[in-house]
């Protein structure tokens, strides 16, 4: 890319991508298959690929690759939704295109050339797959392997199990003195149809030890090369200088070393099985949980010990590795490098055996990834002495151990003394897939950390995480690779800063571990689940550090192959803690609890964590407040739950900038914000928790706000139990900053238990979503108001000859519209009628009622959208019916263009009344009439694209076809929110509570650069008229842009008005003839040439008409204001143009706005009065 600067120092070749800055703008490591630094995320050595592919190149042979791309909304459920670097559709990342159909194929991606990679060195990336083979038997599987030398090694691979998102993989590479290149691949199997994208690569501790300090430390020796390294990791089987100086001859000559590439240099395996046996990677395959490579040689030719969980494997087995007798001694260590992949079970233990008495040294359990961990272990015995290694590999796992280094205290015995191992552990008395209880019952072992009691004496949630580590970890077991790890210590009396945190006893604490890479220590909670959604960890904990460190906990959900973060504390400098509480919320079996934490013990810091409990985390447990879907949120959230699974959420609060709820006004509601940064999930959702199966429907009414210029969707929907979901309600798109009441029927469930649930997708990225005043009624809701029939057919009845049904073009079976007029698109649904003669023939009809609406005013406004096909569609006819009386409100056949059409009409009902829509066949061949969005609104109806924007838009809307890259108009009132600025005062009423349509510039830029807002066709006319009021408040050195109003139809588009961007002027008033020989629609564009450009445009009191020109004796809008206001105007004028020439006179500019010179603060900027504060913002 040519904004990447490459090595601006002329650096030599061998200092170019090596992980270490040369240049002073650290440019020589830049196209690395890195960049230096993301400035977006703020990390070294990262590609987040914004700028550039950072030299990752395509290698494939096919037409099968890789490309650099963006997330696209228009095709939202394919593919990510969002990068991760920025978590919106405007990010980038690199992702597969075009798999063949028929064949097994692998897209290649290769990395530039790196150098020398430290033996701390850690890749993170995150990866996003998605496609219809989630659950099918044959997956896609992503590779990341090194080239070096003549060989390509294996780092990673996806795991078995995965679900759709962002994950984060992590790989060791391990020392690599040379040149390398990273590759990444994707194969797939025939008819697979997966994706995949990869973003923010990062490369962590990758750089060989710094040169030059001064001096070391006391426990510290210098390498040849000049840095200092811990005399600890000396001899060690690991290059940690960099030039393998702390390997060599002069230091290690006394140390013995086995790396197994001949023999087992003495030690001895007993016999199995299971047992531990001699191998390579090359022999040994590429399966899931198998060593890609040894440790001494980095190669997949190169030798160690493992024993697996195959076939002929005993389950609960354990393979045994003895050394030779050893003397009594204080100064034998031994170093070894294993390797626990596959099985969260498997398990790995170190001790040494005197007269037959095992003494645990060390025990490592679960999966810690495919690398290979340092391990280093001091004996101090006072009599002779063997060392065991015992290895139990779990379900699905392996255990491997290399390099096995003595130091020279490890004496042998040379006497005969015989030292016997105890028995080898056998199976479990239970068999496979079963654990024991104390008693000795089996039981199955999903059963074990389910939170209830499966043994009669309760062993079965003995060792589950909740614990005083007063008898042991409880359950927890530390899974660390690094030089951090925790352990079990005591806190006595003395430890005065601890006990204000801490009871006296046993704790979870942060201690210096042996392992080699650089990063936080973690500990695992046994498997645990499922859980119900009330179920929260509690801990008491301390942290004593600078503001790097810091304790987090997460959870890691094996179903989903996610981990993700649920509560974090930094260092403050000083001494904090107490008891935390953190939700986990409903999950499903198997899940792992897991603590964080990153500190520098070198100085005073220190972490410890006691007294962990897990409270109502049973899955059938029943709250108080189940029952309670009636909500006003001002005291909680009464029945309803976070679903926490996502790290998209609801959140609990009374404003956020966005307004204020609907119960009080001042009180609290539930809100979305689809750009909290960091939230990469698909969907937000609440949940209520099981319900008891209901007999009857009934009726549930909530308040809702969408609002926003890129606002996606909320649904609400009915999960039965062992079941499907049913969508009950949805809307997309912003409906404005008013709260909107909505209703929806709960339908009876027989005898199944059931979960309601609001959810919010992730697909839009501009604005928010608010819900209160949830309210739940015996019986089923009346006929609704308002139906997109996105969810349902909204209890209209279809009767007579042809059928209506409801469908979208993606999955019909009726010929119909190519899109529905709700989304824009294929997937949107809308009623349909077949009106081909054979459906349909001439002179029958097919009826749709809708049920009774019970008025509540004098007048009501029905509008509805329809479209006819080209030929001979018959037509569609409606009427009102009252008392059994039918009156026709509309009669059409024929449409011009394939357009949606807008029809309302004003009922003035004196009773119940309905609405037949009636389709009549006039002997086509073929022919269909649809529906779609049909609305109920009190009031009368205004003429056609006229709206003063109090009750509804109108029809005005903005295009919903995601592939316009155009924003939405939103819809609110004079009250000022912070996320939405605008006029203080609408034109109607001139008050804050009167409503008008607006738009801030500020959004546009390279997500979309254009804000269209349209009228619904209208038919053509040669002389009509155009006025409305607009207002404008644009900083004059940003007004770039302008606002037009342009005619649209069939013969093209045409601009018929418009006005640059300018600062507030108040409310003006505009005229515009308009003129179209065929049908066509009007459209207010807000376009700008160079963005962001930040202000706002707003309009009210669109008066559109078809029979008489703008010539006529009808007033011009600017005598249209309300004639109050109008004669205050004309005062205030003639005083303001005093004060102007007072001012000019006085050499002071100012700029005044329409309403002249209330006595206002310089800090208001959007109102309509006062002064411009442009020029003082700085």
């Amino acid at each position: 890319s040519g904004s990447v600067i490459v090595n601006s120092c002329s650096s030599a070749a061998q200092q170019l991508c090596n992980f270490v800055c040369d240049c002073s703008d650290c440019s020589d490591e830049n196209q690395c298959g890195y960049l230096r630094g993301s400035a977006v995320l703020g990390t070294p050595f990262t590609c987040d690929f914004e700028d550039s592919d950072c030299g990752w190149q395509d290698v494939g042979t096919s037409t099968y690759g890789w490309v650099r791309g963006r997330a696209n909304l228009a095709m939202w459920g394919v593919g990510p939704h969002s990068d991760h670097t920025m978590g919106t559709d405007l990010g980038w990342f690199l992702v597969t295109m075009s798999p063949p159909a028929k064949t097994v194929a692998t897209a290649w991606l290769r990395s530039p050339e790196m150098r020398e990679a430290a033996a701390t060195c850690e890749i993170r990336t995150w990866y996003h797959l998605s496609g219809s083979w989630l659950n099918q038997t044959e997956r896609p599987v992503l590779r990341l392997a090194v080239a070096l030398k003549d060989e390509v090694v294996g780092l990673w691979q996806s795991p078995e199990r995965s679900s759709e998102g962002w994950h984060q993989l992590v790989a060791y590479p391990g020392r690599i003195t040379e040149q390398f290149q990273l590759i990444f691949s994707l194969t797939q199997p025939p008819a697979c149809g997966a994706e995949v994208a990869l973003d923010d690569i990062m490369f962590r501790n990758c750089g060989l030890p710094e040169v030059g300090q001064e001096v070391c430390g006391a426990q510290e020796s210098r390498c040849r090369r000049g840095s200092c390294l811990a005399q600890r990791r000396f001899c060690d089987g690991t290059d940690d200088c960099g030039d393998n100086s702390d390997e060599g001859v002069e230091h290690c000559k006394n140390f013995t070393h086995c790396s197994f590439d001949h023999d087992l240099c003495g030690w001895e395996a007993v016999s199995g099985p299971p047992a531990w046996d001699r191998n390579t990677s090359l022999i040994l395959g590429t399966s899931y949980g198998i060593p890609t490579r040894d440790h001494s040689n980095n190669s997949r030719a190169g030798f160690f010990l493992h024993t697996g969980s195959g076939p002929t494997a005993q389950a609960g087995g354990t393979a045994q590795l003895s050394s030779p007798t050893f003397q009594a001694t204080n100064s034998c260590s031994l170093v070894l490098y294993y390797h626990l992949h596959g099985s969260a079970t498997s398990n790995l233990s170190i001790s040494y055996v005197t007269n037959s008495t095992k003494h645990l040294m060390r025990e490592r359990t679960g999966d810690l990834g495919s690398c290979w961990i340092r391990e280093r272990v001091d004996f101090n015995v006072t009599g002779p002495f063997k060392m065991l290694i015992e290895g139990m590999a779990g379900s699905g796992g392996t255990v491997a151990i290399d390099d096995l280094i003595l130091s020279q205290g490890c004496v042998k015995e040379q006497e005969k003394l015989l030292v016997t191992l105890p028995s080898q552990a056998g199976a479990s008395p239970c068999g496979a897939d079963k654990v024991a209880c104390d008693s000795g019952d089996c039981i199955a072992a999903e059963l074990a950390c389910d939170f209830a009691d499966t043994c009669a004496d309760g062993s079965d949630e003995k060792h589950c995480g909740t614990t005083t580590f007063e008898s042991g970890a409880g359950g927890w077991h530390d899974v660390s690779v690094g030089r951090l790890r925790w352990g079990l210590q005591k806190v006595t009396e003395s430890d005065i800063f601890l006990t204000v945190f801490l009871y006296p006893g046993t704790f979870l604490a942060l201690q210096t571990g042996e392992g080699q890479m650089v990063g936080p220590a973690k500990a695992r909670s046994p498997l645990l689940g499922p859980s119900g959604p009330a179920c929260t960890m509690e801990m008491s904990y301390h942290i004593h550090s600078d503001p790097q460190g810091f304790l987090a906990i997460s959870v890691a959900d094996h179903t989903t192959g996610t981990t993700q973060l649920a509560w974090q504390t930094q260092g403050r400098g000083s001494t904090t803690g107490g008891r935390v509480r953190v939700p986990l919320g409903e999950r499903s079996r198997p899940f792992q609890v897991e603590l964080l934490a990153l500190v520098d013990l070198q100085g005073s810091a220190s972490v410890s964590v006691d007294n962990v409990t897990f409270e109502q985390c049973y899955l059938d447990i029943v709250s108080p407040t189940a029952a309670e879907l009636s909500c006003n949120f001002e005291r909680g959230m009464c029945g309803w739950y976070q679903d926490l699974s996502s790290d998209f959420k609801w959140v609990h609060g009374v404003g956020q900038g966005q307004g204020s709820d609907h119960t009080t006004g001042s009180g609290y509601f539930l809100s979305v914000d689809p750009a909290m940064p960091w939230s990469h999930g698909q969907q937000a959702q609440l949940l209520t928790s099981r319900q008891e199966p209901a007999a009857a429907p009934r009726c549930l009414s909530f308040w809702y706000r969408l609002a926003g210029p890129q606002i996606g969707t909320l649904n609400l929907k009915l999960r039965l139990e062992g079941g499907e979901e049913v969508v009950l309600w949805t809307r997309r798109g912003t409906q404005g900053s008013i709260w909107h009441r909505a209703w929806a029927t709960l339908p009876a469930t027989g005898k199944q238990w059931y979960q309601v649930a609001f959810e919010v997708l992730h697909d839009g990225f501009l604005g928010d979503v608010g819900l209160d005043d949830i309210t739940q009624t015996a019986g089923p809701c009346g006929a609704e108001l308002s139906c997109s029939f996105e969810a349902e057919g909204c209890g209209l009845a279809a009767s007579g000859k042809g059928t209506w049904q409801r469908q979208s073009n993606g999955t019909g079976t009726t010929t119909g519209p190519v899109a529905d007029h709700t989304t824009g698109t294929a997937a949107g649904h809308y009623m349909v009628v077949n009106t081909g003669r054979v459906s349909l023939p001439a002179g029958h009809t097919a009826a749709l009622t809708s049920q009774p609406y019970q008025p509540s005013v004098s007048a009501q406004c029905l509008a509805f959208w329809y479209q006819l096909s080209a030929g001979t569609p018959g037509s569609l006819r409606v009427f009102v019916e009252q008392s059994r009386v039918r009156r026709k409100v509309l009669s059409t056949s024929t449409m011009e263009g394939s357009n949606w059409h807008r029809s309302h009409v004003t009922i003035q009902p004196d009773g119940d009344w309905q609405v037949v829509f009636e389709a009549v066949g006039a002997g086509g061949d073929h022919g269909y009439i649809a529906l779609d969005d049909l609305h109920v609104l009190d009031g009368a109806c205004p003429e056609p694209a006229s709206c003063d924007f109090e009750q509804d838009t109108c029809g005005w809307s903005s295009p919903s076809d995601p592939r316009f890259h155009s924003f939405a108009w939103g819809w609110k009132n004079g009250i000022s929110l912070a996320k939405y600025p605008g006029p203080e005062q609408d034109h109607t009423l001139g008050t804050r509570n009167g409503h008008y349509i607006h738009f801030d510039t500020s959004v546009l830029g390279a997500r979309g650069t254009s804000a269209l807002l349209e009228s619904p066709p209208l038919p053509a006319v040669t002389d009509s008229c155009l006025r409305f009021w607009y207002h404008m408040d644009i900083p004059e050195h940003l007004s770039s842009g302008e606002l037009r109003v342009t005619v649209r139809s069939w013969a093209g588009q045409r601009t018929v008005w418009s006005v640059a961007g300018h600062r507030s002027r108040g409310w003006q008033g505009a005229v515009v003839p308009l003129q179209s020989p065929r049908e066509f629609q009007i459209s207010f564009e807000i376009t700008t040439r160079r963005w962001p450009m930040e202000g706002t445009v707003a309009l009210d009191d669109i008066m559109y008409s078809s029979r008489v020109g703008c010539h006529s004796s009808l007033k011009s809008p600017v005598e249209e204001k309300p004639s109050s206001s109008f004669v205050a105007e004309v005062v205030l004028s003639l005083l303001v143009a005093l004060v102007i020439v007072a001012l000019v006179a006085a050499g002071g500019w100012y700029w005044l706005k329409q309403r002249g010179l209330a006595s206002r603060t310089l800090t208001e900027s959007n109102s309509p009065q006062g002064f411009d504060n442009i020029t003082f913002r700085d």
